[in-house]
């Protein structure tokens, strides 16, 4: 079972056109668009989070030297 083409999307625009009507979709759209954005931040402030505890963690650990 691949990707949806495109007359499977049409037709689950069309039901979810049904389902909600013409006016209600611009709502649902634009808070679709603000959850995707919410999570895009959400995911680049955990990596940031993530990046700064290592680089605190680097600096609070000292450094052997190798003896060769």
């Amino acid at each position: 079972m691949g990707p949806p083409g495109a007359l499977e999307l049409i037709l689950i625009l069309v039901i979810v056109l049904l389902l909600f009507g013409s006016k209600k979709l611009p709502e649902l759209a634009r808070g679709l668009g603000k959850s995707i954005t919410n999570f895009k931040s959400g995911l680049n402030e955990e990596q940031t989070d993530e990046t700064e505890t290592t680089a605190q963690q680097e600096k609070e650990t000292p450094q052997k030297e190798e003896v060769s």
